[in-house]
């Protein structure tokens, strides 16, 4: 993939859609990239719909707006199923396929199906799936090193959340490791 990337996420709210978008932003900032973060939510942050505009770039960014992003995470079925023909052609598109059941109609596109909401419960991360995902999308794009996204994480979480840390390093490795 190129050294620019233009990431949708999406999801419910409450499963971490704009913080693995921060996450995303930060490490691309501690690689010296050009970044943009823009989200968009319903009118209820837990439950409705959300999703996050993430631009990573050698060079500046003209528009946080994404209409063709290179890159689709779908954490369900009804941000799937908004998102999954924007993609431009030869992109890439993630589905926790933990919870969306449709599979990918296109056949332009690279898909990878990571039931990352099963991983997680699996392995008593449970909410987590969203780093897990932000591994796959470091693996996947090559355009962040674990040690960024570590940096980030400890940058990232809030001071009464810090015992989670390790959590969201171990959840992030998980998704990277993902085959």
């Amino acid at each position: 993939m190129s050294n620019s990337l233009e990431l949708v996420i999406a999801g419910f709210g409450g499963q971490g859609v704009l913080f693995a978008g921060k996450i995303l932003v930060y490490a691309g900032m501690l690689e010296g990239k050009e970044v943009s973060w823009l989200p968009s939510y319903g009118p209820e942050m837990r439950g409705g719909t959300a999703n996050i505009n993430v631009i990573i770039s050698d060079k500046p960014v003209g528009s946080p707006i994404i209409t063709k992003p290179h890159m689709l995470v779908a954490m369900n079925q009804p941000s799937f199923e908004k998102f999954e023909m924007d993609v431009v052609r030869d992109g890439t598109i993630i589905v926790d396929s933990s919870l969306v059941s449709s599979k990918i109609s296109r056949d332009d596109v690279d898909a990878h199906y990571l039931p990352a909401t099963n991983m997680a419960i699996e392995s008593g991360l449970s909410g987590l799936a969203n780093m897990i995902i932000v591994g796959k999308i470091a693996k996947t794009t090559g355009l962040f090193s674990l040690d960024s996204l570590e940096k980030a994480i400890r940058k990232s979480v809030p001071e009464r959340k810090k015992d989670l840390i390790d959590f969201n390093i171990k959840a992030i490795k998980m998704g990277y490791d993902h085959k």
